[in-house]
């Protein structure tokens, strides 16, 4: 499989396919790389960080440089699906997770901006829910339709957007992971996992340690 380069905007999160992000973007090296991806209707790529910030800054005192950004090599298509520029040097934007990349390289360049050699992973064939699992389609349901409650009205705010597909192991997994209380390096480790069916027992196990108070692992 031939790597694609794709610009790479890191993040101190995790998006997932099917998954929504909101960004506001004011940084140069983003603004022009934003512009451009919603005029040619093309993705960007979002990584989570291992170490560094997102948002650029000098050296604080007593440091010889700004902290170094590492990339994870697991990331996630991003596709702008709403776009907005209420003042100059300033964009909202909302995406939707597509299909997962893999880096094979990346490189800074000279202005900060980050792109990427990467292979496009396979979409995961939709694999059905077993019965031992059903308890966390129930749940998410029984959340998704309180947070509807709490929009009134306004489902486009929500986490969780259609194509609803309460019968599929990928799909439920993300959208749990989607709305986990915990650190974006344990959601980096979701998204890394291959099969469907695992990270929903993974999921399933995390639900179970919380609801325990022990605490993610």
């Amino acid at each position: 499989m031939a790597s694609t380069q794709i610009p790479l905007f890191p993040l101190q999160s995790v998006l997932y396919p099917g998954g929504m992000l909101s960004l506001r973007v004011f940084e140069v090296r983003y603004l022009d790389l934003i512009q451009r991806c919603h005029k040619e209707k093309v993705p960007f790529g979002v990584v989570c960080l291992r170490q560094g910030s997102e948002v650029r800054r000098a050296p604080a005192p007593g440091e010889t440089e700004a902290p170094v950004e590492v990339l994870h090599d697991i990331g996630t298509l991003a596709h702008i699906e709403v776009f907005e520029r209420p003042q100059p040097g300033l964009m909202l934007i909302r995406c939707r997770g597509g299909r997962r990349f893999q880096l094979q390289g990346s490189e800074q360049l000279k202005h900060g901006l980050w792109i990427g050699a990467c292979d496009l992973l396979d979409e995961a064939t939709a694999v059905p829910v077993p019965q031992d699992l059903y308890p966390l389609r129930d749940d998410l349901q029984r959340l998704y339709r309180g947070l509807r409650a709490d929009a009134a009205g306004h489902d486009d705010v929500l986490p969780i957007q259609p194509p609803l597909q309460w019968d599929d192991c990928g799909w439920l997994a993300y959208r749990w992971c989607d709305v986990l209380p915990v650190s974006p390096q344990l959601k980096q480790k979701f998204l890394a996992v291959e099969s469907p069916l695992l990270r929903l027992e993974l999921v399933g196990d995390l639900l179970k340690r919380l609801k325990a108070g022990a605490g993610p692992q």
